[in-house]
């Protein structure tokens, strides 16, 4: 008897779709209060000024960009997307660091430990233990070792193949 074979349709999240709809608007609508709140929380740090805007912010009866700039919550969400900005880009730098370590795990590599305290001795010490690093993980070990153990038969039989 021949066991039956498993359903191989793709099963559909559960739900319907007017459901995860809604869901996914109250997250939106979450992390943008959060994100205002947040900003919100950052502008009470710090006390500019509690008088009334002077006339130089005003050119012709309409507010000029100073009054803005002068604005807590703006400059509390300037920091917090520069702070976001600053913290992505470190984050891909040491993505592009960790590039060699991350492809001797994906080929199962037995140098992922070497390329790892590779990486390390070029974040602190020297720029060339990285690229050592990055040549020990891209390198094809099985060509380089077919090619050594050519040269090397080729000098024990005197240059015959």
């Amino acid at each position: 008897m021949s066991k039956p074979q498993a359903d191989t349709k793709p099963r559909r999240p559960r739900g319907s779709k007017a459901t995860r709809f809604a869901i996914n608007m109250v997250r939106a609508v979450g992390y943008i209060a959060g994100f205002i709140g947040l900003s919100w929380a950052i502008s009470q740090l710090s006390f500019i000024h509690g008088t009334s805007l002077p006339e130089s912010y005003f050119v012709d009866g309409y507010p000029s960009i100073l009054a803005l700039l002068d604005s807590e919550l703006f400059m509390g969400a300037i920091f917090l997307i520069t702070l976001a900005i600053i913290v992505y880009i470190l984050y891909l730098l040491w993505q592009v660091h960790e590039l060699a370590v991350h492809k001797a795990q994906s080929m199962s590599s037995a140098h992922t430990q070497l390329v790892f305290a590779l990486s390390l001795c070029g974040l602190f010490i020297d720029k060339t233990w990285w690229v050592l690093a990055i040549i020990i993980a891209f390198a094809r070990w099985d060509e380089i070792a077919n090619q050594i153990s050519k040269i090397i038969n080729k000098g024990i039989n005197g240059g015959q193949s």
